[in-house]
C-alpha cells in the first residue's frame, strides 16, 4: 500500500477565557491509501479536533506544538500541511485532496441555499468544470450515493430532505471533488440502524472504487468493527492504544479500551446489566498528571501511573498500547 498521511507529534492547545487548555497531546499515526482508520473515544477525547487539524480547520485561538508535523502524500508530491498559511494555499486540503463529512449535515448545509448550488460552488472552486458540467456531475454523484430522483433533490434545500438523505447528500458533496482522504466525523450517529448500515456499506464501496483513505471518527466500537482496517483509541487528547481492528477488539490491552468494550450491550444475554466506565472524563482545564486515564482506572498502579506518562509498548506486531501495565516484554 502507498503511504497517504503522516501525523507526527500533533499537540494542540487553545487559549480561552479560563486559561490555556490542551485538546490534543502528542498524537502520532499514519494512514495508507485505501485504508480505513477508526478514531474512537468518548465525547471530549479530542477526536474531532485531531481530524480538523489535518485540514487546519480549528479556530484562530488554536496553538500547534513546535514538533507537530502533518504530511499529505499525493501523486504530485508531498504537502507539508502545517506550512500552509493563506486560504488559497489551504484549498488543496480543504475540499480538494481532503474532504470532511460533518457529524450533523443539517448544521453543515447552508439552509437558504439549495443542495445543488452548494455542490456546484465547491466544484467551481476545486475543479476546472464549468457550471453546466458541475451541475451534471453533482446530480450524478447524488445518484451514486443512492438518492432517489437526484435531479429533483438537487434543487431542494437541506430541510426538505430526511436525515438519511441529508447524510447521503453530504457524502456526495464530499466525494464530488474525488479526494484522496475522507474524514468522516461520526457520520452515522444521528441515523437509524437501517440507514446506518446503508451508509457504512456505501463508504466501503467508495473506498474500493476511489482507493481513498478514510479517518472514521466515532464512539461506537461496533461500527468500527464493521468498517475499519485499524483503530486508534483516544482519551483526553492522547492515543492510548492502536492496532489492527481485529487485534484491538479481540485482545484489548488498555483498561480504557476494555472499558469501552465492556460497556457495549450483549445480544447473547439481554438481561446482562451494562457496565459503564466509572467516573467522568476530566475537563481539559484539569488534565491529570501522568497517565490521563489513571483517575478512572481500576488497574491503577499508584504513584507511577499518577506521575509518569506511559510510552507505547508492543502487544503484537500490529498492536501497541500506552500503559504502564506493559513493557518491552509484553504484559506483566
Amino acid at each position: 500500500m502507498t503511504r497517504l498521511l503522516d501525523v507526527e507529534n500533533l499537540t494542540l492547545q487553545f487559549d480561552t477565557d479560563e486559561g490555556r487548555i490542551t485538546a490534543v497531546d502528542d498524537v502520532s499515526f499514519t494512514l495508507e491509501a485505501g485504508e480505513v482508520m477508526g478514531l474512537v473515544g468518548e465525547s471530549g477525547s479530542g477526536k474531532s479536533v485531531t481530524a480538523k487539524s489535518v485540514m487546519k480547520l480549528n479556530p484562530s485561538n488554536a496553538i500547534y506544538g513546535d514538533k507537530t508535523k502533518i504530511i499529505l502524500h499525493l501523486e504530485s508530491g508531498s504537502i507539508d500541511i502545517m506550512s500552509l498559511k493563506s486560504s488559497k494555499d489551504l484549498q488543496v486540503v480543504r475540499g480538494g485532496a481532503i474532504s470532511l463529512i460533518f457529524q450533523e449535515p443539517m448544521a453543515s448545509f447552508a439552509p437558504a441555499i439549495t443542495i445543488g448550488n452548494q455542490m456546484v460552488e465547491q466544484l467551481l472552486i476545486h475543479t476546472n468544470m464549468n457550471s453546466k458540467q458541475a451541475q451534471e456531475f453533482s446530480i450524478e454523484m447524488l445518484d451514486r450515493v443512492g438518492i432517489s430522483d437526484p435531479s429533483m433533490r438537487f434543487k431542494q434545500y437541506a430541510f426538505e430532505l430526511s436525515g438519511g438523505m441529508r447524510q447521503r447528500a453530504m457524502i456526495a458533496m464530499a466525494l464530488s471533488t474525488k479526494p484522496k482522504l475522507l474524514i468522516a466525523d461520526e457520520p452515522t450517529t444521528a441515523l437509524d440502524v437501517t440507514i446506518q448500515a446503508q451508509v457504512i456499506d456505501l463508504m466501503k464501496d467508495l473506498v474500493k472504487e476511489f482507493g481513498m483513505g478514510i479517518i472514521f471518527i466515532t464512539h461506537d466500537l461496533g461500527v468500527i468493527a464493521q468498517t475499519a482496517d485499524k483503530v486508534a483509541v483516544m482519551y483526553l487528547g492522547r492515543l492510548v492504544e492502536q492496532g489492527a481492528v481485529r487485534d484491538v477488539i479481540r485482545n484489548p490491552a488498555h483498561p480504557y479500551t476494555k472499558g469501552l468494550l465492556a460497556a457495549l450491550p450483549s445480544l447473547d444475554d439481554l438481561d446482562t446489566p451494562l457496565t459503564p466506565i466509572p467516573g467522568d472524563i476530566p475537563s481539559p482545564l484539569e488534565r491529570p498528571p501522568g497517565c490521563v486515564f489513571h483517575t478512572r482506572c481500576s488497574a491503577n498502579l499508584g504513584a507511577r501511573c499518577s506521575s509518569e506518562i506511559p510510552g507505547f509498548s508492543p502487544v503484537s506486531d500490529s498492536h501497541t498500547v500506552a500503559c504502564h501495565l506493559y513493557n518491552e516484554e509484553g504484559a506483566k
